[in-house]
């Protein structure tokens, strides 16, 4: 089989995957490799869990898709679920991220221009990652996917993450700002945990300058960071919208802005939509997603072995050299090497593990939820060997 008629927009790496169970997948030749990236934070119940599956089956038996111009039950289902859980009050579904992240972004300038500020900025961070699309990636604030893309949009302008007081200071300086957008913890950033009390340091200044505070929970959202949503690691910093995706569906493509107060009021008929957003299929894939997460307390276990593994890598491999530091929340988990680190992803590829290194030197780990302790064990050997092996000097010749 040949790739030549693909758009050349991904580096693949040379395996074919078959099939998966949990937290396993095997290629075409029958060999098992331990899942530690969950198809980038999506696959939180591992692969082809069976109520996933059972209800994607007997949806597909009835109904796949009908249009938003109709009333979809299980769309408000799932909207009062994710609601219920996230201290919001109104959703809209789209198929990905970057859509949800857009719709905060238009949500965001709709609001604004309701108040009269007919040129709203928005402040993003530095290191960021928003997605693709041209707004989302105006948004980003990684230098190396804008470039060629040009011209980017105005209405952005651009912080350091982690930092209140340049936030602070840009207030004093500017009167266009309309809201803050913000990940939780960066992921394609290099897992970057902010310090206690920023995420509630944002909340407390955008209450004081009428801003809206935009989360992107596109990765952290859904359990991954040992909380149902990542700001919840904090006490006062629930936001106005928020952009879920990624793991809402387990791979089958949804995404969701959710939003309270005024920013929920922001969409009104005509000025927002999306063709197949929130279809019965992906509804119905979510409603599962979420029962089995709330029965099996995943969000509690992500919670317990992020922990467990966060306190293996650090004693095992924290003091070594070549070990800047071992950071994350739950099942996000990064470990960054003083070095380029992509060549660990192929490295582990032959060693049947299956990791991800992001902005150049952080080792991002992302398995999913359902890990069990056998394989909790296998993927904290696995990784520190990994690394101990990469970071071996090389063997001197002999004289």
């Amino acid at each position: 089989m040949s790739d030549h008629h693909l758009m050349s927009t991904y580096a693949r790496l040379p395996v074919h995957f078959s099939h998966g169970e949990g937290a396993w997948l095997w290629d075409t030749q029958g060999r098992r490799y331990l899942d530690a990236l969950s198809g980038i934070a999506v696959c939180n119940l591992g692969h082809a869990h069976p109520e996933i599956t059972e209800a994607l089956c007997r949806q597909a038996g009835k109904l796949v898709h009908c249009s938003n111009l109709y009333e979809i039950p299980l769309q408000e289902r799932l909207a009062e679920a994710l609601c219920d859980r996230s201290g919001m009050e109104r959703a809209f579904f789209c198929n990905s991220g970057a859509e949800a992240n857009e719709a905060l972004i238009k949500l965001a300038r709709a609001h604004a221009h309701r108040q009269g500020n007919r040129n709203p900025v928005i402040v993003v961070m530095e290191q960021s990652f928003h997605g693709r699309t041209l707004a989302t990636l105006t948004a980003t604030g990684n230098r190396r996917v804008q470039a060629g893309f040009e011209p980017l949009l105005a209405g952005f302008v651009r912080v350091p993450f982690d930092d209140l007081a340049s936030l602070e200071a840009l207030a004093r300086d500017r009167q266009d700002i309309a809201a803050v957008l913000v990940e939780p913890i960066q992921g394609e950033g290099g897992v970057r945990v902010p310090s206690p009390g920023y995420l509630n340091g944002l909340r407390r200044l955008c209450d004081a300058q009428g801003w809206l505070l935009l989360y992107d929970e596109v990765q952290t959202g859904l359990g991954r960071t040992g909380r149902w949503f990542g700001y919840q690691h904090e006490t006062e910093a629930r936001p106005d919208a928020m952009a879920l995706a990624k793991a809402l569906g387990n791979g089958v493509p949804i995404g969701a802005c959710l939003a309270r107060g005024a920013a929920a009021e922001a969409f009104q008929p005509g000025s927002h939509g999306s063709t197949f957003g929130g279809n019965p299929l992906a509804c119905s894939a979510a409603l599962a997603v979420l029962h089995v997460m709330e029965r099996d307390r995943l969000v509690e276990r992500a919670d317990a072995i992020g922990d467990r593994l966060l306190a293996g890598f650090r004693a095992r491999l924290g003091d070594r050299e070549g070990i800047r530091e071992i950071r994350g929340r739950g099942l996000m988990i990064g470990i960054e090497l003083d070095r380029d680190a992509g060549a660990l992803v192929r490295m582990g590829l032959e060693r049947g593990l299956l990791v991800n290194v992001t902005a150049g030197n952080v080792l991002r780990l992302l398995p999913p939820l359902v890990l069990d302790e056998e394989q909790e064990g296998l993927l904290l050997d696995g990784v520190c060997a990994l690394v101990e092996d990469y970071l071996a000097p090389p063997a001197e010749c002999a004289s």
